[in-house]
């Protein structure tokens, strides 16, 4: 096979892994894209559709691979594992994605000890560590998608809300990509201005009661992927653009900021477990992870987060 860089590859192609590989494909970033499925024939069959695009993108090489295909690496995405059922919690899928994950990360590994491993499986946190703990790499170099959906969602609502373009709103969903998840509302900014500061300057500002607002805002964005799944089945779009932002911010070597889910170590007193702060994302994987200041109910909210996953952890992993 050619040698082709950026390489990525992509380990489990049902929606959300073959979302991706349409963006990707879209987004030129990379010359090489591997699939990988337990199902060669329909993934050969995504390989035959995607290839009819070249007339329309950037060169690229996208072929229905094997573990062995994946050699070289600058990129490894995994998507693979069982989805989300309606009703079904994240944290409801972990046992058997932990599994899945002790016969995929050593494949992986071994034909690409070098590249950065980002991991889409839910519940991606804890998948994210057990990632970590069973390829034996740096955590730097082991990235989970984490709030960055979640963070989108957030940015969309309040710019709809307030009727301003979503690339002028900086707001963070952090902690578990999940049911504990929380807004970071002390530090959401429109245009430069702190969020509660801009609300009095806001058309809206008479026609709803501002902390009902900002309760709507949130369950919404925490039940977005609950309502999707009941009304189609899956979430995928959303993510698969998402994966490529992440995606730039590492090929380009970026150090773009980004709510990825990574190992926190000494934060609030937090140990050895994956959740979302703001992190410097680019070529090496997570630069470094944020210890941002949070107002105390946020403090506590993290710290519910954390507690949230280690009892999981500690059944699983």
């Amino acid at each position: 096979m050619q040698n082709l860089s950026p390489k990525i590859s992509i380990v489990g192609c049902g929606n959300v892994g073959m979302r991706y590989a349409y963006a990707l494909v879209l987004s030129g970033l990379a010359r090489q894209i591997v699939l990988i499925d337990k199902d060669r024939k329909r993934i050969e069959g995504e390989v035959l559709d995607l290839s009819h695009t070249a007339p329309y993108v950037s060169p690229v090489e996208i072929i229905a691979g094997d573990y062995s295909d994946t050699k070289d690496s600058n990129l490894v995405v995994i998507t693979a594992g069982k989805k989300q059922e309606v009703g079904q919690s994240r944290l409801d899928l972990v046992k058997d994605n932990v599994e899945i994950f002790k016969k995929i990360i050593p494949e992986i590994v071994k034909h690409s000890p070098n590249a950065i491993l980002l991991i889409v499986t839910n519940p991606v946190d804890i998948l994210s560590y057990a990632a970590y703990k069973l390829s034996s790499k740096p955590s730097k170099e082991v990235i989970g998608s984490g709030t960055v959906l979640d963070t989108a969602r957030f940015r969309f609502l309040i710019a709809k809300h307030c009727g301003v373009d979503p690339h002028n709103v900086h707001a963070y969903i952090l902690g578990e990509h999940g049911d504990s998840e929380f807004p970071m509302w002390s530090k959401a900014m429109i245009g430069g201005i702190l969020f509660k500061e801009y609300c009095p300057m806001c058309s809206k500002r008479d026609s709803c009661p501002h902390n009902k607002q900002l309760n709507d805002i949130f369950f919404e964005v925490k039940n977005s992927a609950y309502e999707i799944i009941e009304k189609k089945g899956e979430t995928s779009h959303g993510i698969g653009l998402a994966l490529v932002r992440i995606t730039r911010a590492i090929l380009h070597d970026e150090n773009a900021i980004l709510p990825v889910s990574s190992l926190i170590d000494g934060y609030l007193g937090i140990n050895e477990m994956y959740l979302s702060l703001p992190s410097i994302v680019n070529k090496n994987g997570v630069q470094q992870v944020l210890w941002i200041k949070l107002v105390p109910e946020e403090e506590q909210a993290f710290k519910t987060s954390a507690e949230a996953i280690k009892k999981v952890i500690k059944n699983v992993i």
